[in-house]
């Protein structure tokens, strides 16, 4: 990028970890002629750092939203800087907002309260319906409202132990590579679905939703060998084929479809049938199947500030794209999460800019790049994401493999937990397997706030009589939902 601005009285801004670790960036800008895109960079000690852009415009202001984490004290040069060299940048209203990583938690904590949770007031009685004092309550979700998964692959369908292993874990999930193009047609009018068959029954038979991954991949070199050099006529044909052959197949049997995978990187279809293809899959898409969620699907937008292709703005113009060829159907954004360097709040920023749509967001493909802290940094993205009010589910991009996973795993080849693993389950037993242990007070009554799912409640405690213990024994079932009014419910002790 050429143009350079350096934003005048914040060109010493000091920061020190001692006090804070995280920085928001908040700021207008506006340009001086055409549009062009505008990046906020961090000059520190360790070098440049993208935090944030925008796409900015002439004659208006645009809001730039990002982040930076701070990992060594001393003098930050804040930079803003367009990539058009005949531009002035005019900036206003900077706001830089730092926290300590406890003050960060603590919002978080404040977000689940106030989106994930909802107040229960329950209530021990006996069969005259008079109160139950002291009594031990056993409070157990058996279902969470949110959905958290993980990525499998066909290693799981001849692995006892793997299966074990995921289905005491996840309720949701999404095939590796088994569902696409490339593995279902690798010759041309020769399909297989032999292997995502076998899986979907597996995830069937064991109550997980399957997510459809992908109808199309844009990306050129992930084309079937024999898809790669037709004209627009024979890939038209072949790519109607396609959509229809495999969404009629798993057409009610799956939640959602990455319609597109990575279409804001690659324009594979686009270039070859027009811009308007997008837009027609989409509408072929949601006239095969009418209940699943169908995505946009694409990598970077909350895990890199620097890579414009697939930055919150690009991906709010493409879905204006999709809607201008002609698609005005349901759309959901996936945001990959294929995590290298971990910026907490670039990642809030990126998604509160997303949300900005209004349409549904899951995190897709959650990963975190091998190292000394890959464990604690999958932490934090996993709860930055379900903090999130904007996102509705998070799958995992872990599926096993005897050779190695993509590029994290959770476990070893026995399938004992590598530390994150150990995250993931300390993550599962707090918000999507959760049980609680606590006792009535004197008129019978315990108030908490739980996580929104479907619970089981029994009793720990067990009185003398048979006709008694069986009562204690009674699992009853209540359903925690998104509501501002505290749900009372009264168990039969």
């Amino acid at each position: 990028m050429n143009s350079l601005l350096l934003v005048k009285g914040t060109d010493h801004l000091i920061v020190s970890p001692k006090s804070f670790s995280w920085t928001r960036i908040n700021s207008w800008l506006q340009i001086s002629n055409g549009d062009a895109t505008v990046v906020a960079t961090f000059k520190t000690a360790t070098g440049y750092h993208d935090a944030g852009s925008t796409r900015a415009k002439s004659g208006c202001w645009s809001m730039l939203k990002g982040g930076l984490t701070v990992n060594k004290s001393g003098p930050a040069h804040l930079y803003f800087q367009s990539e058009n060299p005949s531009v002035d940048i005019w900036v206003d209203s900077v706001s830089l907002q730092p926290f300590t990583p406890e003050e960060w938690e603590s919002h978080q904590y404040q977000s689940i309260e106030k989106v994930r949770r909802s107040k229960v007031k329950i209530q021990a009685v006996d069969g005259e319906g008079k109160p139950q004092g002291n009594r031990t309550l056993i409070i157990a979700q058996k279902f969470a409202r949110f959905p958290f998964g993980c990525a499998i692959n066909k290693n799981i369908l001849t692995n006892q132990a793997y299966k074990n292993w995921f289905i005491s874990r996840f309720k949701y999930t999404t095939f590796e590579n088994e569902m696409k193009w490339y593995s279902n047609e690798a010759n041309q009018n020769r399909e297989d679905y032999r292997t995502s068959d076998a899986l979907l029954h597996f995830a069937k038979s064991n109550g997980v939703s399957v997510r459809g991954h992908n109808v199309f991949w844009d990306d050129p070199k992930y084309q079937p060998y024999w898809v790669r050099n037709l004209g627009p006529q024979q890939l038209a044909a072949a790519a109607t084929t396609r959509i229809h052959s495999l969404m009629r197949r798993y057409s009610g049997q799956v939640i959602a479809w990455d319609v597109l995978n990575e279409n804001l990187h690659f324009n594979f279809f686009e270039s070859k049938l027009g811009w308007t293809a997008s837009s027609k899959f989409y509408a072929t898409a949601r006239a095969l199947d009418r209940t699943a969620d169908l995505f946009l699907n694409d990598f970077n937008t909350i895990e890199s500030p620097g890579d414009q292709a697939s930055s919150p703005d690009s991906y709010l113009s493409k879905i204006r794209q999709i809607r201008a060829g002609g698609y005005n159907g349901p759309l959901s954004i996936g945001l990959e999460g294929h995590f290298r360097d971990v910026n907490i709040p670039y990642m809030r920023s990126a998604i509160d800019k997303v949300a900005s749509s209004g349409l549904p967001i899951w995190i897709t493909e959650v990963d975190v790049q091998a190292g000394a802290n890959q464990a604690a940094l999958l932490d934090q993205v996993i709860r930055e994401a379900h903090a999130h009010p904007s996102v509705h589910g998070i799958v995992l991009w872990s599926a096993w493999s005897p050779q190695g996973c993509y590029r994290m795993c959770l476990t070893d080849n026995n399938f004992n937990n590598l530390p994150t693993g150990n995250v993931v389950d300390a993550i599962i037993r707090q918000f999507f397997n959760v049980e609680v242990t606590a006792t009535t007070d004197v008129n019978g009554f315990y108030e908490t706030s739980l996580i929104h799912g479907d619970y089981e409640v029994s009793f720990a405690d067990q009185y003398q009589s048979d006709k008694d213990m069986k009562l204690t024994q009674m699992a009853q079932h209540f359903v925690v939902e998104a509501s501002e009014d505290t749900l009372h419910v009264k168990v039969l002790a």
